[in-house]
């Protein structure tokens, strides 16, 4: 039997922690170790404590950028610390992360960050993304460890020197094979592409709008979908406006993304930057999908190029239009093949449980 561990998991918000993790916490929890975890108060937060996890209900301003709030956040973070006593922390996104390790290195826990991708962090030279490489410098530097997903962000953290020699690799998130299983393409005479993700410019949601227009017109009998929350303001009436005109389906926020993925040919991911592995390419790819995504960090780690779907360049419309007449002009057999040749690549690569077994290294010290 092997010793009992507190263990406190930090994060930003439930559905993340739930899609991504809980495979990881439910073993925990099976393993007979106390797990705490603190994260914002929600209502679906009782799953994890039908689990037998202990919630600490935290506010994180998760876009904000109030000092005076992620000062409060650090002092929440020390004082948790102090009444958990945890062996060890986990933390995943960038406050979590960030501040979580300031409080883990003046309370002298043991902490692991994962680095889940940036976000538009550091897309654009500002104020922002100086601080924040300040802040990482002053804090990620002084973890036990710090997970990233894709070598892209690994480089630009060395580069930067805002992280020393306690890193390793993980296959982004990993996904669980057993609930996004492999169903054949059917074609009735209709293709059908969707967009999964939020709404926004950094998202790439201008692209994938433009290239739906001028697909739609040119081949009537295809079909584009967009699942997700409008983050941008800006976006609802033009989102309205093209659903009006048929040009897309936006069929919203789904919970269960599954059903909408497996009616779907092909996923697009046309993100301008700032991702991990994203999950959206490692779902549809395990669902035999075609991914088609631009050419950034993390979507390069999925996507093997002309095989299990295409990369074009990140911001450009044009060659994203270029690459859906490429699948649209390929035969059906061709098509399938691809998508078989995608679940292959996330069974190989991708799967949830090497994530799992990487911090169960970490709990158990081998």
């Amino acid at each position: 039997m092997k010793k009992q561990q507190r263990i406190l998991i930090l994060s930003n918000h439930f559905i993340t922690l739930y899609n991504f993790r809980k495979e990881l916490i439910k073993r925990l929890v099976e393993d007979g170790h106390i797990v705490f975890i603190s994260m914002p108060k929600s209502k679906d937060n009782s799953f994890f404590s039908d689990l037998g996890c202990k919630i600490i209900d935290t506010h994180v301003d998760r876009r904000g950028v109030n000092p005076i709030k992620d000062i409060e956040l650090i002092i929440n973070y020390i004082k948790i610390m102090k009444n958990v006593k945890p062996d060890i922390i986990f933390s995943y996104t960038i406050k979590p992360n960030i501040y979580g390790s300031i409080a883990s290195s003046l309370t002298g826990n043991k902490q692991i960050n994962n680095i889940t991708g940036t976000g538009d962090t550091f897309l654009k030279k500002n104020i922002v993304s100086i601080v924040v490489k300040i802040l990482y410098k002053l804090s990620i530097k002084n973890s036990y460890k710090v997970f990233f997903q894709n070598k892209g962000d690994r480089d630009f953290f060395v580069e930067n020197n805002m992280v020393k020699d306690n890193f390793a690799m993980l296959p982004g998130s990993g996904v669980n094979l057993e609930e996004f299983t492999f169903t054949s393409l059917q074609f009735t005479g209709e293709m059908n592409f969707i967009f999964i993700g939020r709404i926004m410019e950094v998202k790439g949601i201008e692209e994938y709008l433009k290239c739906a227009k001028v697909i739609k017109h040119k081949y009537p009998n295809t079909n584009f979908y967009v699942a997700g929350f409008v983050e941008e303001e800006k976006y609802k009436a033009i989102i309205e406006d093209y659903h009006d005109k048929g040009i897309i389906n936006y069929i919203g926020f789904q919970k269960n993304i599954k059903t909408w993925i497996q009616r779907c040919h092909c996923t697009i991911l046309p993100s301008h930057g700032g991702e991990g592995v994203p999950n959206v390419l490692l779902e549809s790819s395990a669902m035999g999908r075609i991914c088609i995504a631009s050419k950034i960090n993390g979507s390069r780690d999925v996507i093997e190029d002309g095989v299990t779907g295409y990369l074009f360049e990140a911001g450009n419309a044009e060659d994203l239009i270029n690459k859906v007449e490429k699948l649209l002009s390929i035969d059906k057999e061709a098509i399938k093949q691809m998508g078989y040749a995608g679940r292959k690549r996330v069974e190989k690569e991708f799967d949830r449980k090497i994530v799992i077994d990487t911090y169960l290294k970490e709990v158990y010290g081998t």
